[in-house]
């Protein structure tokens, strides 16, 4: 590997280590300032993700993670900031949930109507934020965590009993989908079975790796996120890209919740996930966008989640993960930064360590010139 490539590797992997040994750090201390041993919860985490039952439950969280944060890194690649992934994945969940209640087609039609119900609300519902950015310049940050807002009250009306609501005791739901859309997931024998839809995420994580490297509108994406005005003196049409960016963000986003809705529940109810969207911003950015990095941080989030509640059983606070993945968070900011200017340094020494040879040989040139003038 030439070295260029090698201190490439380097940048890449420093960002997300130094950030996750700051945070291991820091949630120590947090653990010996409240009287607690710093090590021991960390140790009982890494013992939970030896037994088989958790690391299926690891997988099947971290697969919706992992397309919540491919939602959000789509935004972030063209310098865009989907706050909203949260709304449109729960909207999303909830309208495909209302579908396979009352639509009953045979699984090789019911499934992709289902998919397609999602995928189409979820690209709905980011493509209001996309279109006020285009046409009235509106910030997606704050259109975003609007949609948000509206999305829960949305969700609160078709909830009603007369509209699509079913009321199972305390809990709504939007009844029970019919089992031609329910899809099978993977038996693990006793530790219970792996999400079909896992399978989807990977092929996801594929389809944006050629997506962004492989393909011109991939190009013209990446382009236009890097500079806009640049993007534009070559043919591409800015205002385009950043609708055409909202739709796809959205439209990977009304998949995250489905892993759970047609693997498991089979209905969305008060008990259905939320919170999935805000966590794959931080996924996105320990991944550093890229579907491999993403796929790494969604199984330490995961692991996170599904190890922390054998703490409450040793006398521990199951919040430590909480706490460790707000300081994940913000150790990336801060690591990701030293770690550009590092490589900024870097890159100027080497540039100017370069042209003080050429300047050396370009003397020695000259003299070999006179010399031979003479």
């Amino acid at each position: 590997m030439k070295k260029f490539d090698k201190e490439r590797v380097l940048l890449a992997v420093a960002g997300p280590v130094i950030a996750l040994a700051v945070a291991f750090v820091l949630s120590a201390i947090v653990l010996i300032a409240s009287g607690k041993n710093p090590v021991e919860p960390f140790a009982l985490m890494f013992e939970q993700a030896g037994f088989s039952d958790i690391q299926v439950l690891i997988i099947n969280q971290a697969s919706m993670y992992y397309i919540a944060a491919l939602a959000v890194a789509i935004g972030f690649r063209m310098n865009l900031f989907n706050i909203g992934v949260d709304g449109q994945y729960q909207l999303a969940a909830m309208t495909a949930a209302i579908v396979g209640a009352h639509a009953n087609l045979p699984a090789f039609l019911q499934i992709p109507l289902l998919l397609l119900t999602a995928v189409l609300t979820g690209a709905f519902w980011s493509g209001i934020a996309g279109i006020l950015k285009v046409t009235r310049g509106v910030s997606e940050v704050v259109a975003t965590i609007m949609l948000n807002a509206i999305a829960t009250s949305v969700i609160g009306y078709l909830w009603l009993p007369d509209v699509f609501g079913v009321k199972i005791g305390n809990n709504n739901t939007t009844g029970e989908m019919h089992e031609s859309g329910w899809i099978p997931g993977i038996d693990m024998g006793a530790s219970g079975e792996i999400y079909g839809l896992v399978v989807l995420a990977v092929l996801l994580g594929i389809g944006y790796w050629i997506t962004l490297n492989r393909t011109r509108f991939g190009f013209d994406l990446r382009a236009s996120g890097a500079s806009e005005s640049a993007a534009a003196a070559s043919g591409v049409d800015p205002k385009r890209m950043v609708l055409t960016a909202m739709l796809l963000s959205g439209g990977l986003a009304g998949l995250a919740g489905l892993p759970i809705l047609l693997g498991d529940t089979h209905t969305y109810s008060l008990n259905f996930p939320t919170g999935i969207g805000f966590l794959g911003i931080g996924i996105a950015l320990l991944g550093r966008n890229s579907p491999v990095g993403i796929a790494f941080a969604a199984l330490l989030w995961a692991w996170l989640d599904k190890a922390s509640p054998e703490l409450d059983f040793h006398g521990y606070d199951k919040e430590i993960a909480v706490i460790m993945q707000g300081l994940i968070v913000l150790s990336v900011v801060v690591s990701y930064e030293a770690v550009r200017e590092w490589g900024l340094r870097r890159q100027q020494r080497r540039v100017g360590a370069e042209l003080a040879a050429g300047h050396v040989l370009g003397a020695t040139d000259n003299t070999k010139k006179e010399v031979a003038g003479r």
